[in-house]
């Protein structure tokens, strides 16, 4: 296969997205042709020589990068003449890459691709809306409240008192548009509310605002399109930090992965059926991590979130829960590109 692995971006999660596609793209090799495409900060395509090196010799030059959502363009993105392959596998993490952005100029192209459609992403990406979903449908969650930075801006003393009444303290202040816990932060007063609304409002348009509760963190890998698998759940236990947030997820010993979960058997059925359950509410395929929270002294499961392009180095949580259920890494790769083939075939056949 002729596998077109696209990186990079301008989301915050720049860096995350270069671990990921080094990892994918050694692990494709020897099997597959490789053709890798950057795309830098600016939203410029590089194709041809060696986009990772070039992104990487930018980032030396840079110095230490920002995190904070979505990076300005200094410049029009510069899009390539041509997306050639027979499949292209997107490692782009966050906003312009994971929200549905990408998935529309490549369906526009006809090209197949690895991961879930425009609407599954972009209702992924967008919390407040994926929560929304997930009501819907009826899976638990966390109580919550999501609101846009304009109304904030006009009416926050309403706005926190509906917190304090509705949600009380302490609750989590998030970005509604943004992933690997940017702008995350934990509110105990109101002081703290208001800084983290605000911290949140200058990442974002949306905020969404979430009860917090006191419980383990359990997540499950899913794979598949219209039958998916769900892999066996993992625990992720936070060595020093309040909560996972970014530090906790991307430094070394600051928070581990259990495998399987500590959890009895009755909890684990039920967290494949929930994960099942909202992988298929949003229609989403090929891949999805899909986060939990387990109460602690009730056991109560609640859904926290859908991730439509997870993490994807050998050591990221999706690709150890798999391994940990029998599927190795480059076997993984290959049944994504597999599910990407099969959908856009399927796809295709409904179209004509």
């Amino acid at each position: 296969m002729r596998v077109m692995v696209i990186f990079g971006g301008r989301s915050g999660e720049h860096e995350v997205s270069l671990a990921s596609a080094r990892a994918v793209i050694a692990g494709l090799e020897g099997r597959h042709e490789v053709v890798p495409v950057g795309i830098t900060r600016e939203g410029r395509w590089l194709l041809g020589g060696d986009p990772m090196r070039e992104l990487e010799e930018r980032r030396a030059a840079d110095g230490e990068t920002s995190r904070a959502g979505l990076l300005p363009a200094t410049s029009p993105a510069q899009l390539p003449a041509s997306l050639e392959g027979d499949v292209v596998f997107p490692v782009l993490h966050g906003p312009y890459g994971e929200d549905g952005r990408l998935q529309g100029l490549l369906e526009m192209a006809g090209v197949p691709y690895v991961g879930s459609g425009v609407l599954a992403s972009a209702v992924a990406m967008d919390k407040i809306t994926m929560k929304k979903v997930f009501a819907y449908h009826g899976l638990p969650q966390v109580r919550w409240l999501g609101f846009s930075r304009e109304r904030w801006a006009r009416d926050r003393e309403t706005i926190t008192r509906e917190i304090e009444r509705s949600l009380g303290y302490p609750c989590f202040v998030k970005p509604s548009n943004l992933g690997s816990s940017v702008g995350i932060n934990k509110a105990r007063d109101r002081e703290s509310l208001t800084s983290a609304v605000e911290e949140a409002a200058s990442l974002d348009r949306r905020i969404i605002v979430e009860a917090a509760v006191d419980a383990r963190e359990v997540e499950v890998a899913v794979l598949g399109n219209e039958n998916p698998d769900v892999s066996v759940p993992g625990e992720i236990v936070v060595a020093s930090n309040d909560f996972y947030d970014y530090e906790a997820k991307y430094t070394e010993g600051k928070s581990e992965l259990h495998v399987p979960a500590p959890v009895d058997e009755g909890i684990k059925e039920e967290i494949r059926r929930v994960a099942r359950s909202a992988f298929e509410a949003l229609d989403a395929a090929g891949m999805a991590r899909v986060d939990f929270f387990l109460e602690r002294g009730t056991e109560r499961l609640l859904i926290n979130e859908i991730n439509t392009i997870p993490g994807f180095t050998p050591t990221s949580v999706y690709a150890r829960l798999w391994a940990a259920s029998g599927l190795p890494y480059e076997r993984l790769l290959d049944r994504l590109i597999e599910l990407a083939l099969d959908r856009h075939g399927r796809e295709s056949v409904t179209s004509t």
